[in-house]
């Protein structure tokens, strides 16, 4: 035994976004339940801004936001590039744009080749299980009982609907509700909303099951590192409010949920990772995974900017107070608009079998994370690379769980995907020439140059792509020597540990990746009962 414990439970769970708050509720639910301790390194969700679908950016750069920065991109001009990420209850879920995409049925089958058990068909019953849609729901595509409310935006931009009416007269193919197997064509986004109020999982899962006596809520407790004895995890370190540190024990697991960031980094602030890493940092190995950290693949996206003649877009007027009174009274109005109100997942050629392009419509200019957006009418088309082929890297800047760890995402390093992104814009911008769009979209707002040669715009690109929020892969799941976990998210070489998150992805999908994030959490709590079952 490595410690005393101040006390101990059956699970513990570091993190509690979007996986974390999913565990939480279904390992907690039931007679006889467990005991389970959720450790939250942010404080509680009170923010009247993580309510409101359309303030999300109001957030960035907050005591809500772990307020993380890449080292400079050599690909893009040298850049250090923002990643917002959720510390709070909720996680990223009470940060993101409420988009509910789950992904192409490619996506899943690829997983299930490396990773068994992992196929569409498998995974497709566990997004179901998750969700309660509110709306159309054409063929039973949604599962109609779960605790995450997916919901039709309440009040979309007229500007929107033309976006939609856009990509049919470009001749664009649709294959029906976007969460079909098959998510090619242009859709209005499903968000994570009940009423015009966003609905993290905090509060589909998470608040439910706090008045179970067996669940045990911790927040300001930012996880220092997974105490082991020999090669079992008994429990966790962490810092509580006051800067004390404090033991919790684990009699059956520990699982990490710090996302695709901060749950690599607490694997190798406790001496699981690459070798000769976690010596140069000066961390004693206790278990040598050199796949910590690696794979990491992110959705990098430009945006597409024009100016909208018509008073119509969403940006201005967002905080008047007819909106405000509109919001609070009826939880209708812009304030309702997740600003990323419809998309389009395209195939550059016809006899692909799977789209491998996204196009993102907000009605307003979202610019640079919403810090750049001027305040006058205007249209964003965000172009993005959803299958880069270059990957990145999670390591530590220092033993000290308080700073935050080297993130190198390599965007860019591979020339496909610049020449990918180069497509994607000029697709965004035949959109915008549409007789459709015509009326709404006008001369080219900076810092896009409007129509140029190549050469110029992927000198656009580079200065000027951001994040979509979507960061993956850093323990990635599988059966091969480079795997950090196997396929039923069982940390290789430590027992009693998972990881259950984004970053056990082996691959990131055609899609955003908050619904797979709760769908692995779905499935990683079978999984753990199966284990509790078994003896």
């Amino acid at each position: 035994m490595e410690t005393a414990m101040q006390r101990t439970f059956d699970y513990v769970i570091a993190g509690a976004g979007s996986a974390g708050c999913v565990l939480a509720n279904r390992l907690s639910e039931g007679t006889g339940a467990p005991h389970v301790a959720l450790l939250e390194a942010g404080g509680p969700d009170t923010a009247p801004e993580i309510r409101i679908p359309f303030a999300f950016h109001e957030l960035f750069k907050t005591e809500y936001d772990w307020n993380y920065t890449t080292t400079p991109q050599k690909e893009l001009c040298g850049r250090e590039l923002y990643w917002p990420r959720g510390k709070t209850l909720g996680g990223s879920s009470s940060l993101n744009a409420q988009m509910w995409i789950r992904g192409h049925r490619a996506d899943f089958d690829g997983w299930a080749e490396s990773c068994p058990g992992w196929s569409y068909d498998v995974v497709a019953p566990y997004f179901r299980r998750a969700e309660r849609r509110a709306g159309s729901n054409a063929d039973g595509v949604y599962g109609s009982s779960g605790p995450l409310w997916i919901s039709e935006l309440r009040s979309p931009s007229p500007v929107t609907r033309a976006f939609l009416r856009a990509a049919e007269d470009l001749g664009l193919t649709r294959s029906g509700e976007l969460n079909q197997p098959d998510n090619t064509g242009f859709f209005a986004t499903p968000v994570t909303q009940r009423r015009g109020r966003r609905w993290s999982t905090a509060d589909a899962y998470l608040r439910p099951a706090l008045s179970r006596a067996n669940l045990h809520l911790v927040t300001t407790a930012h996880v220092q590192r997974v105490l082991l004895d020999g090669t079992r995890a008994i429990g966790v370190e962490y810092r509580d409010t006051d800067g004390q540190i404090r033991r919790v024990g684990a009699r059956r697991e520990v699982i990490l949920s710090a996302g695709s960031i901060g749950s690599p980094q607490l694997l190798m602030l406790s001496g699981i990772g690459d070798t000769a890493h976690l010596r140069h940092i000066g961390i004693t190995v206790r278990c040598a995974l050199p796949g910590v950290g690696r794979n990491l693949q992110d959705h990098l996206a430009v945006g597409v900017y024009r100016h909208c003649p018509r008073p119509v877009t969403a940006a201005v007027g967002a905080d008047s107070v007819l909106s405000l009174l509109r919001y609070y009274l009826a939880k209708r109005g812009k304030l309702t608009s997740n600003i990323g109100e419809a998309v389009s997942f395209i195939r550059s050629d016809p006899g692909l079998s799977a789209p491998d392009l996204e196009l993102a419509f907000a009605p307003l200019p979202y610019i640079d994370h919403g810090f750049g957006s001027p305040a006058t009418h205007g249209i964003s088309i965000g172009a993005v690379l959803m299958l880069p082929k270059s990957s990145g890297r999670i390591t530590l800047a220092s033993p000290d769980a308080a700073v935050s760890p080297v993130i190198d995402p390599h965007y860019l390093e591979d020339q496909a995907d610049l020449d990918t992104l180069i497509v994607n814009v000029r697709l965004a911008e035949r959109l915008l020439n549409t007789n459709a769009l015509r009326l709404y979209a006008g001369a080219p707002m900076d810092p896009y140059p409007g129509p140029v040669g190549d050469d110029e715009l992927g000198k656009y690109i580079r200065a000027h792509s951001q994040t979509l929020y979507h960061p993956v892969g850093t323990c990635r799941m599988g059966t091969d020597d480079n795997a950090v976990v196997d396929p039923w998210l069982r940390v290789r070489g430590v027992h009693g540990l998972r990881v259950v998150d984004a970053s056990v992805m082996p691959r990131i999908t055609r899609g955003h990746v908050h619904a797979p994030t709760v769908m692995i959490a779905e499935r990683a709590a079978d999984f753990i009962r199966d284990t509790e079952a078994a003896g």
